[in-house]
């Protein structure tokens, strides 16, 4: 068997690929390769941006990848797109839109399909950071899926969260409502050009001044005006997400950010396993569907039975 784990670190592409491909499909053998890779990790500085479709997220992260560049950062883009209805596979396909930065070798660009899950984020989005973070990535971007007031996971797997905001859409006040808000780091008025660009802009700063008052946050998130296709805005961008990385290191927040991140990381992949070691041995011996049949005919009531479930298979 091919020893990913050593390609990867020695800055094989094709098997970061190949391990990313095992990780989505869930296959097993990721699991050695990952187990030693994760030592590794932990030196890359991870970006989200996130927010509603149409914002030019994309475009911002194209730009942003460049300017980063140019300060000789090696970067690895994780484009989260929608799952094909019939495929499951991405539909977007945000590699074509980075075609550019496809033939840098200091750039590796992932497209991903939720493949239907929620929160703006693939299952495997978590995984895939820690490979290219072992692949020597200086800085990875993650873009979330354009699911508007879902995507708050993003929070969970970034250092720093830029959330992008567009005059015009109609939905800044029901998003700032809905709590979306709240995960910014930065906010990033993109397509700054169009009409309606100032009034968001003091809507936005007004609401992070209130929210700064009441929760007497440590870190203000600034408010940004961007035209990404222009590149207009980019630089004093990648300025921000700098100054909120100092802010993290030096009062220790990056720290405890990424402890709280393993904690939930570790209780997930704790909850995942169990499940599975749990369904399969209640669909080895048919005990699953006489469970079922059970409730469905109201001899058994599911809460009953989950209690019951558990209680055998934590004796056992």
């Amino acid at each position: 068997m091919r020893d990913y784990a050593k390609e990867v670190l020695e800055g094989s592409p094709r098997a970061a690929a190949r391990l990313i491909s095992w990780l989505e499909d869930e296959d097993p053998r990721a699991l050695e390769h990952m187990e030693r890779l994760y030592p590794h990790t932990g030196r890359a500085y991870v970006v989200g941006i996130t927010g509603s479709p149409g914002a030019g997220k994309s475009t911002l992260t194209d730009k942003l990848t460049f300017a980063l560049r140019k300060k000789n950062l090696s970067v690895g883009i994780v484009a989260v797109d929608p799952s094909s209805p019939f495929t499951g596979g991405a539909v977007l396909g945000d590699r074509v839109r980075m075609s550019r930065l496809s033939t840098d070798p200091g750039v590796f660009i992932r497209s991903m399909a939720t493949r239907g899950f929620l929160g703006g984020l693939a299952k495997a989005t978590g995984d895939v950071v820690k490979v290219l973070d072992a692949f020597g990535k200086d800085v990875i971007i993650i873009e979330t899926v354009g699911v508007g007031q879902d995507e708050v996971d993003i929070i969970r797997l970034a250092d720093t969260t830029c959330l992008v905001l567009v005059p015009g859409l109609g939905d800044t006040i029901q998003s700032m409502k809905a709590g979306v808000m709240e995960i910014a780091d930065i906010f990033v008025i993109n397509k700054a050009d169009r009409p309606g660009t100032d009034q968001l802009y003091v809507e936005v700063t007004s609401r992070v001044e209130q929210d700064a008052h009441i929760r007497q946050r440590a870190w203000t998130p600034p408010v940004l005006k961007t035209v990404a296709v222009e590149d207009e805005g980019v630089s004093a961008l990648v300025e921000a997400v700098w100054a909120h990385r100092r802010f993290l290191e030096e009062s220790g927040a990056l720290d405890e950010k990424r402890r709280q991140r393993a904690r939930e990381e570790t209780l997930q992949m704790i909850h995942a396993e169990l499940f599975r070691r749990l369904r399969e041995q209640l669909t080895a011996n048919g005990r699953l569907d006489a469970l079922v049949k059970a409730i469905v005919e109201k001899r058994e009531s599911p809460y009953r039975a989950t209690q019951d479930v558990l209680a055998r298979w934590l004796k056992g």
